[in-house]
């Protein structure tokens, strides 16, 4: 058991379960809120904007999204949050060695504390100032990636002169050799802000995920686009981790004897954490289209393949009422929650086992719901079937 379930049970019998409900939503309020800054610099006209973009899941012509150009287009930092996790911010930095950022003051004028780490981009192989920003940040005590970006404009046009004697493993090994002369690193993601799913992204993302600290780890994947059916497994497993405190919460609150407040709370709650659901597998409606638009798929047949009761709604008490009640176990919980506070002595605490149980079970239910929807539109969407 961890420091916080420790503290949350001595809560329960000293303070009683309204106070340790209290504390789980004051300790959920501030995972959610976890800051997670990426400072995302390189030459210009590397190509930061538009990973920027698919990282965040957004076209470069969508709402919000980095402005992009042939020349450079980034003057200023400029701070772009996720559309859905806004704790997670994208800066996206100006090219290294510009006429305002020369490279020997480059840190310094980027405010560099307060970025988790660097991500320094190029579209070639990495330069002399590259070398020299990697070094300085190394020094300073973060850490940096390198992302070649662009692989698949390099794999096309060598696929094209090569013909029939193209071999794609060994065009990117050469292309990896090629950009990592000049830097003191072993390790260069080859990514396309265009195809997040192929290349080494996949790689980038554990990467971080393993190297950031453990309070921002869970931050982080939330965050990250659905780009392998792993992805997808490893956010239901970390939001079915708070299911429990979630059902606690709600036990909490049935703990009040006011007939009808506890009802009303856990659908504010489960409203609430199903739409974080909805938006973190990227199944809400803004999601959808831009994937469909990125894919090429028709977006009607991004929801073909969704099945859930829950596929292409929009989560309200009114929908999440109606599925309970179409659930015999769901609307038999609630009922006996609600009609056992009136057993003198145990009804309040039958009414709160029997909130915890209809709680967890109804998040666990939706959340297996979503995320094999989830699963279906990303291979509907790419034409994939992994679960690398």
């Amino acid at each position: 058991m961890d420091e916080f379930e420790e503290e949350v049970k001595e809560l329960i019998q000293t303070r009683g379960p309204a106070e340790a409900a209290a504390k789980i939503n004051t300790y959920l309020e501030k995972q959610k809120n976890i800051p997670v800054n990426i400072g995302i610099t390189g030459e210009s006209g590397s190509g930061k904007s538009t990973f920027v973009n698919a990282f965040r899941g957004l076209d470069d012509g969508d709402e919000g999204a980095a402005p992009t150009g042939i020349v450079e287009t980034t003057s200023e930092i400029t701070p772009y949050p996720h559309p859905h996790h806004p704790n997670v911010v994208l800066w996206d930095l100006p090219g290294i060695g510009t006429t305002k950022f020369p490279a020997d003051k480059y840190l310094k004028l980027v405010e560099f504390e307060k970025f988790d780490f660097f991500i320094i981009i190029s579209d070639t192989r990495f330069r002399e100032n590259d070398a020299k920003l990697a070094k300085e940040i190394q020094r300073m005590g973060k850490k940096f990636y390198f992302v070649r970006s662009k692989i698949d404009h390099n794999v096309r046009d060598e696929e094209r002169r090569q013909k029939s004697a193209f071999n794609e493993e060994k065009t990117l090994n050469r292309i990896r050799e090629n950009c990592i002369q000049g830097v003191n690193s072993q390790q260069v993601f080859l990514v396309s802000s265009v195809e997040l799913h192929l290349y080494d992204f996949r790689l980038l993302e554990e990467t971080l995920r393993k190297e950031l600290p453990a309070h921002k780890r869970h931050a982080l994947l939330l965050a990250i686009p659905n780009v392998s059916l792993g992805i997808i497994s490893k956010k239901k497993e970390a939001l079915h981790s708070k299911i429990k405190w979630y059902a606690i919460m709600s036990a909490g609150i049935a703990s009040a004897p006011l007939p009808g407040l506890s009802i009303a709370a856990d659908l504010t709650m489960l409203v609430t954490v199903i739409r974080e659901y909805q938006v973190t597998f990227g199944l809400d409606s803004s999601s959808l289209q831009n994937l469909a638009h990125s894919a090429g798929v028709p977006l009607n047949d991004l929801k073909s393949v969704m099945t859930s009761p829950l596929a292409g709604k929009e989560i309200s008490k009114e929908l999440i009422t109606k599925l309970l009640s179409m659930s015999v176990g769901g609307a038999a919980l609630m009922a006996a929650e609600e009609g056992s506070r009136f057993i003198p002595l145990f009804g309040i605490p039958a009414a709160m086992g029997l909130s915890f149980i209809s709680t967890y079970r109804a998040l666990d239910t939706f959340l297996t719901m979503l995320a094999e929807d989830a699963q279906r539109v990303f291979t509907k969407a790419l034409g994939l079937n992994t679960s690398v």
